[in-house]
């Protein structure tokens, strides 16, 4: 199975949402009733964080990568790709490629979600 080793695991996703859920559950249990609203709350929002898939945290982060090394054209540009090289210059061509491809459905998520708020 060629093009599926180690290489291609340019960035890690951690997710300690899980972890942290149980910290809340075990503070909402035990909780006075004036903090249980606040705690409930912030289940929410962990889980909310937690259901974000692998790609969208890549690409999320790929856009962060390319605009600190100044670029801000179209993710799945050849200046994108060498942008993320040069603020990662451990990624291989490929792992960038890929990754411009995670940011760049990121970012027309967020194009889509801003045009269906302007309709």
């Amino acid at each position: 199975m060629t093009g599926f080793g180690k290489q291609n695991m340019a960035v890690l996703v951690l997710r300690e949402a899980d972890d942290i859920t149980a910290v809340l559950r075990q503070a909402l249990d035990t909780a006075p009733a004036e903090e249980r609203p606040g705690l409930e709350r912030a289940m929410a929002l962990t889980a909310e964080a937690g259901a974000v898939p692998d790609a969208e945290l890549r690409g999320r982060w790929a856009l962060r990568r390319m605009a600190s090394a100044g670029y801000e054209g179209p993710p799945r540009a050849v200046a994108a790709v060498k942008a993320l090289r040069t603020a990662e210059r451990s990624l291989s061509l490929l792992q960038a490629v890929n990754l411009s491809k995670d940011a760049e459905a990121v970012a027309l998520d967020g194009q889509n979600a801003q045009g269906g708020q302007d309709a």
